[in-house]
């Protein structure tokens, strides 16, 4: 008999040993044009619509992408399973199917890439927005949120040296609203501030950004 179609059989005495925690990460932004213009419900049976994705700040797009790469990279490295929403340049969904795609897999941490943009050049900074608690809708992960928020932001700040801008609770944003799993959305930096947009453009500093982000996730999600 071929060992996948063998049955499964518990040894005497051997435990099962659980898989590694999985790590869920969601580079912003990416979505086609026309999937972006298209409306779906900001919270579970909510009749308020929002845009399934406005943009971002010109570029963001794509550091995300790249900052999510390299976490990747480091997760695997250190024995995670990583899940990610999007690997290439576009998506053709909106934020509930990225939440559901973490959700499905039971994911420890949705982590949400994006960077950050102000109608002031003078801006710079990272931090992490996570879910405000709402009954029905965020109350189920809304701690574990906040704790791993912590944990990332914290962490993120160490490896790059960047302002400490904290946490922001959001309670209008899609992919927290549909959430099942904790999550979290670092702002990596502004775009719109030229020296910190060099900086996140850098593999040196995306791989900073990377490094804070597999130590908080690990100091939340621990092997």
């Amino acid at each position: 008999m071929d060992f996948e179609s063998a049955p499964n059989r518990q040894t005497s005495g051997v435990l099962a040993v659980a898989p590694p925690p999985l790590i869920c990460l969601d580079p912003g932004h990416g979505t086609l044009a026309a999937v972006g213009r298209q409306t779906e419900p900001i919270g579970p049976g909510s009749s308020q619509l929002k845009i399934k994705d406005g943009g971002g700040t010109a570029g963001e797009a794509s550091v995300a992408l790249a900052i999510a790469l390299r976490t990747r990279a480091l997760l695997e490295q250190d024995g995670y399973r990583v899940a990610m929403t999007r690997t290439g340049r576009t998506y053709a969904g909106g934020n509930i199917e990225r939440a559901r795609f973490c959700n499905v897999r039971h994911a420890a941490l949705m982590i949400r890439i994006h960077a950050d943009g102000a109608s002031s050049s003078q801006l710079n900074g990272v931090k992490t927005l996570v879910p405000a608690l709402r009954r029905g809708w965020t109350d189920d992960i809304y701690a574990s949120s906040l704790r791993a928020a912590r944990k990332v932001q914290a962490a993120v700040v160490r490896q790059t040296g960047a302002r400490n801008l904290g946490l922001v609770q959001r309670s209008d944003l899609t992919g927290f609203n549909w959430a099942n799993v904790p999550a979290i959305l670092v702002e990596c930096g502004f775009m719109t501030n030229p020296a910190e947009r060099r900086l996140l453009q850098s593999a040196p500093y995306q791989l900073k950004i990377a490094r804070g982000l597999v130590a908080g996730a690990a100091a939340f999600a621990p092997l």
